[in-house]
Parts: C-alpha cells; sequence; structure tokens
C-alpha cells in the first residue's frame, strides 16, 4: 500500500544575508514525495530548497539511491525530481492525478513525519478551497484546506482522494491543531506542463496595487453603475504585467472573464468564491489575457501581456546567492525579505524604514531596488562610518559631475556600483537618515585589497555583478 511515497533526504545550504559572500553551514532535513512517473518524483520545493544534495528511499526498499531537481517552482512549492538509477522503478507504479476536490471529500495525507521510521498515514476531510498565502514564497495562491495533521516531514508528500493525487501536503496552519494545508492539483498540472513544454515555472503577476470598493460612495465617485462591481487601482508597479496598460484610478470590472466583487472575489470554477489572484495561477508567463476596467466612465476591454512577479522588496529567494557589493568596508545590497528576516521576530524588530518598503514600497522606473548599507566593515577609511548601517541609499553625489549637489538616486544595485566605480571626485553618499559617507575614489581603490582580505572575502561582489 502506497508503495509510492517516498521519505526524502536533503542536506541543504543556505546563503547567509548578514555576510552575503558565505554561507551558512549545511543542514539535513528530511521530507516525504510521490512517485508520479519514471523516475520522476513530486514533492514540495521547501523541502530541496537551497539543496546540495539529495537521497530519497522507497517503502520496500531500506537502500537510499541519489535524486537531482529537474525542476522547480518556488512560487506554488512545487518540485519535481529525477532519479537516474533504473533499478528505482522496480516494484512501484506511478500515480496519477486526480481533480480539483469538493467542500466534505474525504482525502488521507501520506508521508514521513519526523519520529519515526514507518509510513504515516491520515486521514481528514477538505474544509476549505480559497486563496491562501503560501509561506514559503509569500505568494496568494489557491490551497485546499484539510483537517487532517501535517507534521514537519510529512510536508511534500501526497493527498490522497479516491487513489488519485488530490494536492501536495505543504503547510500547517498554526495556532490550529490536526489542520494543514495542500497544492491543488490544478497548480501541480499547471507545473507539470511548464516543465515539459519548457515554460517558466513562475505564476506571473499582475502588478497592480488594488482597493477594495465595499463603500457606496466611492463606488459612486469611482463611477460604477448600480449592477457594476469590482476593485480600484490605486498603485501600478513599474515594468509590470499593467504597466503601460492600466491606470490609476482605473476600476478593475473583470479579470480573464471573471467578474470581480466589490470585494476583491471572483467565482472560480463556478463553485468557489476566493481572491482574484486565484486567477493567475492558471497562467504561465507569456499568456496574454483579458481585463475590463472602467476608465472615467468608459468601459475598455484590454488584453495585455504576463510577466513574472517582481516587488520592489523581494520576497522569500531560494537557490541563488545574494547579491552585494563592498565598497572601501561598506556592504551594500538589495533590501529583501531575507535580509529582514535575519532580525528575530523580524516583522516587529526589523528597522521601520526598511519595513515600510517591505510592506508598503513600490517598483519605479526611478528606483527598482532598496538598497541597504547592510554593515561597515572597520578600517582607516571608514572611520566615523560605524553604526550608519542598516540604512538605505537615497543619494550619491560626485564631485566634478554634472549634479555634484543634487546627486542621483541609484536605480539598483549595478547601478550604484556604476556610479561609484566610474567617479573621479570624491564620492558622497547621503543614506536613509540624511548623513553623509564622503569617499576619495582613489583611497577607496587602494583600501579595498586589505579589507577584503582582512575579511576573508574572496570577491568584492557577487557574480551576477561581474558581467
Amino acid at each position: 500500500m502506497y508503495q509510492s511515497v517516498v521519505r526524502i533526504f536533503a542536506t541543504t545550504q543556505a546563503p547567509d544575508h548578514q555576510c552575503p559572500w558565505q554561507a551558512e553551514p549545511p543542514e539535513r532535513s528530511t521530507g516525504s514525495g510521490v512517485i508520479i512517473g519514471k523516475g520522476k518524483i513530486l514533492t514540495g520545493a521547501h523541502v530541496v530548497a537551497d539543496a546540495t544534495f539529495l537521497q530519497v528511499q522507497k517503502v520496500s526498499d531500506p537502500d537510499k539511491v541519489i535524486a537531482e531537481v529537474e525542476a522547480i517552482n518556488h512560487d506554488c512549492d512545487l518540485a519535481l525530481l529525477n532519479v537516474r538509477d533504473p533499478r528505482f522503478m522496480q516494484g512501484v507504479k506511478p500515480e496519477r492525478l486526480g481533480p480539483l476536490p469538493r467542500l466534505r471529500d474525504a482525502v488521507s495525507v501520506v508521508g514521513y513525519p519526523i519520529g519515526g521510521e514507518e509510513i504515516s498515514i491520515t486521514e481528514g476531510v477538505v474544509s476549505r478551497i480559497e486563496v491562501q498565502r503560501y509561506a514559503h514564497s509569500q505568494r496568494n495562491l489557491l490551497a485546499v484546506t484539510v483537517d487532517a495533521a501535517i507534521n514537519e516531514g510529512n510536508s511534500g508528500g501526497p493527498v490522497f482522494k479516491d487513489g488519485r493525487v488530490a494536492g501536495i501536503a505543504f503547510q500547517s496552519l498554526m495556532d490550529a491543531e490536526n489542520i494543514g494545508e495542500m497544492v491543488p492539483s490544478n497548480l501541480i498540472r499547471r507545473f507539470l506542463e511548464g516543465t515539459k513544454t519548457g515554460k517558466a515555472p513562475t505564476v506571473p503577476g499582475l502588478g497592480l496595487i488594488m482597493q477594495r470598493l465595499e463603500n457606496p460612495l466611492l463606488r459612486k465617485r469611482v463611477g460604477l453603475g448600480p449592477k457594476q462591481s469590482g476593485l480600484l487601482v490605486v498603485g501600478v508597479e513599474w515594468g509590470s504585467s499593467a504597466w503601460g496598460h492600466i491606470e490609476i484610478g482605473d476600476a478593475i470590472l473583470s479579470i480573464d472573464g471573471h467578474r470581480v466583487a466589490n470585494n476583491g472575489t471572483v467565482q472560480y470554477e463556478g463553485r468557489f468564491r476566493t481572491g482574484s489572484e486565484v486567477l493567475l495561477g492558471d497562467h504561465f508567463v507569456g499568456d496574454a489575457i483579458p481585463l475590463r476596467v472602467l476608465r472615467k466612465g468608459k468601459v475598455l476591454d484590454l488584453r495585455i501581456e504576463l510577466k513574472p512577479y517582481v516587488a520592489l522588496v523581494p520576497r522569500s529567494q531560494y537557490d541563488t546567492p545574494p547579491r552585494y557589493f563592498v565598497y572601501a568596508g561598506l556592504v551594500f545590497q538589495p533590501l529583501s525579505l531575507d535580509y529582514l528576516r535575519t532580525w528575530p521576530e523580524w516583522w516587529e524588530k526589523a528597522p521601520p524604514e526598511l519595513l515600510h518598503h517591505y510592506y508598503g514600497g513600490s517598483r519605479t522606473k526611478q528606483r527598482e531596488e532598496v538598497i541597504v548599507l547592510s554593515q561597515v566593515l572597520a578600517d582607516p577609511i571608514s572611520v566615523g562610518f560605524d553604526g550608519l548601517d542598516n540604512t538605505t541609499v537615497s543619494r550619491v553625489s560626485i564631485a566634478g559631475s554634472r549634479t555634484p549637489g543634487k546627486g542621483i538616486v541609484p536605480r539598483n544595485l549595478r547601478h550604484l556600483v556604476e556610479l561609484l566605480e566610474e567617479a573621479k571626485g570624491v564620492i558622497e553618499i547621503q543614506i536613509s537618515d540624511d548623513s553623509i559617507l564622503a569617499l576619495d575614489p582613489a583611497e577607496a581603490r587602494e583600501a579595498n585589497a586589505r579589507i577584503l582580505e582582512r575579511y576573508h572575502i574572496r570577491r568584492d561582489r557577487s557574480r551576477d555583478l561581474s558581467s
């Protein structure tokens, strides 16, 4: 029984966002997965994120075999592993995907929770189907809640309904007993289809900041008729899917043919009322979808091409090293959720300015990233700058340039690197508390070598900034 369910042994090594030129010590963990094809194992992305070595073990065989990540989608927390050993499939029949379940359907969660060596089966029913925040990616996507325990180690394992895989267990609800959530089969199908056809595995984003239109007076001021409903656009992320198509003040009436209610929900598949974000999970980057908007009293039917979701402050990132630049003992890196998490209880303890950018900031043409002065490495050239870390770069002024007094706002980390490396005159870096860091470019270049050697830093920048 359940011969297709496997245990996954992962060795992972996450990057160190306090010292972005190095990594954290390796860690070992276990998870679960299910065989869905010849040598193909479906599991959760969080089970194998930042993995350096993977092994899997079948129910029927105590010997472990080596596995590799073939495809991964961190947005919807799914990964596909590949086992090359031809003996792996002996005695195993791959499982098939089932349809999206219905409320009150009976399901079985199967996997290997920590604390034992044998397979575990917990049973329950589907209690909710709606958009939820995925802890792994911080994206709002469709999830299925089941009243069955999903414990550590069990995660990544299959949830069966009527003998077919209805989902992949991926997280438990905090402050609730024996309640868990699974990635539904429709998102799994999309992930596998994208893997097969070579499409980007990420879930696209619209790039809209929207406000509910539940207030009658606000609806009237926007111009909605008594039979119309939708969401008010209060911001458009630069470079996003909606950029150049949607304007601030527009009302989004429908997305992909689904009417948007005043509370931001849609009727999904004709039977679930949930957040409009659910519609993005059905599409790939590059797909074109229709949007109906109300603009200055006129209804417009638009068609926009979906692009990747990109935030001013990137959410959780995996399988990629941090980006950084060390200049005269000053360590610069883009603000990210991973950097915020270097504070215990970051949502309360991180600097308020950084939290403001995370929760309320949006990308513009002038500012694609928030650049943080994350630390100041002690050296004669940086004397007096200690205590100015964990602030953001506001402007860079260079003596002798066209705008020495006004300064330039760096668009992103690469732009900051260009400004500093091309400088001929004295550099003044203004940070968010209005302090000024003054540097002589010639002295900075001379100091860099000794600072890198003193602090055992192999490279003064991440590899992406070398090209």
